[in-house]
């Protein structure tokens, strides 16, 4: 028979053998949540692919616009008398990828996404908030146009450039119509150079015809500016670094800006996108020069000593247009009446 003391003794140790091997599970019992736990929702699942699904390729990604192909141009010699390969693969390949990636990152997932560059522009030119992707689109659309109306000099066996006179270059019908709109060949190249001289930073020199007659002008738009007359109306009263989306003076300038609302002169409807701007003319661009610095420094310098540089770029592009693609685009056909 056991003491007082014993027993009590004893008790304490049962009582710690069964709180050492049941109390303890029974409590991570209690702890487990139920399945409708929210716990126990987000718990990660073991979860055994089909064996169809294990080998399956992953659907390619294709970017929503990609570096046109240029035919023309071969990329390994560059643009014999303008560009070398390395001149061309930095102005064209390299850059066109740039400005490309930087749009379709904007606009993915946009109704945009389809759309071509010079729709881009349009539509995106008269709103500030959209002011990057007017910029990337039109950058794309502006170098793509400059590439396009080149083409490199022959070279001959002995590797010297083979050089035409203008007059042997330009179709007949635009030769006629050029000189008779700017007096002589020559002065029309002059006026190319010397505006391209005189612009103080980047950006473009066009040639464009008057949508409404056969007038042809010389026009210069900076940075990535645009010569479509549906794109020039980019009026911005407010400034959005200080003044908020929901600002009045932000809506008021919206409305401004679209005419839309009561009392509109399109009957409160958004204008389409084709619309001139007040004060524009129609222009069809016929020709372009890229004047951007990463074009030509590469290859021709900055220019110190009067030695090579832009001025060395521009006569140099002068003797790669292809007049052919500039008369195409000019539709300089005319009717003809009965006498």
């Amino acid at each position: 028979m056991l003491e007082p003391s014993k027993k009590l003794a004893n008790r304490a140790t049962k009582a710690a053998s069964t709180s050492r091997f049941d109390v303890l599970p029974r409590a991570r019992n209690t702890l487990r949540p139920s399945p409708s736990h929210p716990a126990a929702m987000l718990r990660p699942r073991l979860r055994i692919p089909r064996p169809g699904r294990l080998w399956r390729p992953a659907p390619a990604s294709r970017s929503l616009h990609q570096v046109p192909v240029l035919g023309h141009i071969d990329a390994k010699l560059g643009v014999p008398g303008l560009l070398s390969p390395g001149g061309f693969d930095m102005a064209w390949t390299q850059y066109m990828q740039f400005v490309l990636e930087r749009l379709n990152a904007l606009i993915a997932g946009t109704e945009l996404a389809s759309q071509e560059t010079l729709t881009i522009i349009k539509s995106t030119a008269r709103e500030p908030s959209k002011a990057a992707i007017f910029n990337y689109a039109s950058m794309a659309h502006n170098n793509a146009m400059f590439f396009e109306n080149i083409v490199g000099l022959q070279v001959t066996e002995a590797g010297e450039i083979r050089d035409v006179p203008d007059e042997q270059r330009i179709p007949h019908r635009l030769l006629r119509e050029l000189t008779m709109q700017f007096s002589s060949i020559e002065t029309l190249r002059q006026e190319f150079l010397v505006t391209a001289l005189a612009m103080f930073g980047p950006g473009f020199v066009w040639l464009v015809k008057n949508g409404q007659s056969s007038d042809l002008r010389i026009l210069v738009t900076y940075l990535a500016g645009t010569p479509y007359t549906a794109a020039h109306w980019r009026r911005q009263g407010v400034d959005m670094n200080t003044q908020g989306t929901n600002s009045p003076d932000t809506v008021t300038a919206w409305l401004e800006r679209t005419k839309t609302g009561a009392g509109a002169d399109n009957g409160a409807k958004f204008v389409t996108s084709s619309e001139v701007a007040p004060g524009g003319t129609d222009v069809i661009p016929l020709l372009c020069l890229n004047t951007w610095e990463h074009v030509w420094l590469r290859d021709y310098g900055i220019g110190a000593g009067d030695r090579g540089g832009k001025r060395q770029y521009v006569e140099n592009w002068w003797r790669c247009i292809n007049w052919e693609n500039v008369e195409s685009l000019a539709n300089l056909g005319r009717p003809t009446f009965r006498t």
